[in-house]
């Protein structure tokens, strides 16, 4: 360990709360100066949250195990709460801070937070630097042959491929260079209480994933019913506990099902970043003249799982009990919100957003909007779900259904609240005239 009387640099931790392979903490430790590492409570994300929101218990742990690991190691993980803005004129005064570090993140309030931050460090004679370490490529890495984004994702994969094999993927050592840190004195953790939030009950999915599991990917992969067919990875992918890099390098060796999986947030996020009306409106602008329906009972069913069609209902009170939904299921779900009950894909999003563990802004609108057609994907919007065939193929045996509705088969569960052709037709039709 390093002392801080010349001065420090800042390692800024926020969606990569692992101290291996890790792009920013890597550079920090490689600066001449000592690293103090930083994590930041923001209430500008936290007051739009439930009060026993599992990510934040999620966080509250998994920063404390930082902690544990930084204090043994002579060091310290700073953690606070409030303004970033405000944290970091005080952060900056009271370690003679050189430079910030950190690794970029791409949605709109982080970019303009950091820009801030930025200007910050600057005005007082500083540098903050950022790195890729979120994905693989990032906004214009993977272009077209005439230099442009793209929108459908089979092209974007194949170029993303090719660019594998040339260049591979290169990995940052940073647990080796942890002699950098700076000397600090161990703090108290804030506790969630002092952020008003409780403790959540939700149980996390480990880090440990066979490689079997891993191998067989491709034919389990869309059978919600069989126990261990999907990593659930995805909260620790979102917030970086483990490395993007490390998994897509695991999953080219073994499956190349999975690696289109990863490759797919590859191309999500950069959909976010060169087309950033996303957030507020259709990828395909026509598709926000369409006349949505607004029945809020509808609406509730759906969240509830009452809707009568077995797959949504399952998927629903999987979701709401676990905060996981498997991601065939998430697609018969979204599906049935809009085009069978003609409901607002941003009223789904929205629900989606708050209860999902591994919730991601760029994946969850991709998701939706190619849901309810109005995304990037090329197929038309006349591509409507089934639920009941779905149900057949997927979940022949009711080893789903049965798990998540314990009345299914009895006169207790409900009645569907739509008819299947019915709904069809009119979806058909709705869409029809407003993007004629």
């Amino acid at each position: 360990m390093t002392d801080i009387s010349n001065g420090t640099v800042v390692y800024w931790m926020r969606r990569d709360l692992r101290l291996h392979d890790n792009h920013a903490l890597y550079e920090a430790l490689c600066s001449e100066l000592p690293v103090v590492p930083v994590f930041i409570f923001d209430p500008n994300i936290l007051d739009e949250l439930s009060r026993d929101d599992a990510r934040i218990t999620f966080l509250h742990d998994t920063l404390s195990n930082l902690k544990k690991e930084l204090s043994e190691k002579g060091s310290d993980l700073k953690v606070y709460y409030g303004d970033p803005i405000e944290i970091y004129k005080k952060i900056i005064s009271t370690y003679n801070v050189k430079s910030i570090y950190a690794n970029r993140d791409y949605e709109p309030y982080a970019l303009k937070r950091d820009n801030t931050v930025r200007s910050l460090i600057e005005s007082s004679g500083g540098v903050y630097y950022d790195y890729k370490d979120h994905v693989i490529t990032e906004r214009q890495e993977i272009l077209s042959n005439s230099d442009k984004p793209y929108t459908v994702f089979t092209p974007y994969k194949k170029k993303w491929l090719a660019r594998l094999e040339d260049q591979g993927i290169q990995q940052y050592p940073s647990e080796r260079t942890l002699d950098q840190l700076a000397q600090l004195e161990t703090e108290p953790m804030i506790s969630l209480s002092e952020m008003k939030f409780e403790r959540s009950t939700i149980h996390i999915p480990s880090t440990n994933v066979s490689q079997q599991l891993i191998r067989n990917y491709d034919k389990t992969r869309n059978f919600p019913g069989l126990e261990n067919s999907t990593s659930r990875l995805g909260i620790h992918l979102r917030f970086g506990t483990i490395s993007i890099r490390e998994k897509a390098i695991k999953a080219k060796k073994l499956n190349d099902t999975y690696l289109s999986e990863l490759i797919w947030r590859d191309f999500y996020s950069q959909i976010l970043s060169n087309f950033p009306h996303v957030v507020d409106g259709a990828f395909r602008p026509k598709y926000d003249t369409i006349s949505w329906r607004t029945d809020e009972s509808d609406l509730q069913a759906w969240k509830d799982g009452n809707t009568g069609y077995p797959m949504v209902d399952a998927g629903m009170r999987e979701l709401n009990t676990t905060g996981y939904m498997h991601n065939r299921v998430r697609m018969i779900t979204a599906s049935f919100l809009t085009k069978h009950l003609l409901i607002n894909w941003r009223m789904g999003e929205a629900y989606f957003a708050e209860k999902l563990l591994d919730y991601d802004l760029a994946s969850n609108n991709g998701g939706w909007q190619w849901a309810s057609g109005s995304g990037t994907d090329a197929a038309p919007y006349f591509r409507i779900f089934n639920p009941a065939s779905q149900l057949q193929k997927f979940d022949k045996e009711l080893l789903y259904i049965k798990k998540w509705i314990p009345e299914y088969g009895t006169d207790d569960y409900v009645e569907p609240i739509v008819d299947h052709k019915f709904a069809r037709q009119r979806c058909l039709a709705t869409y029809k005239e407003a993007l004629a």
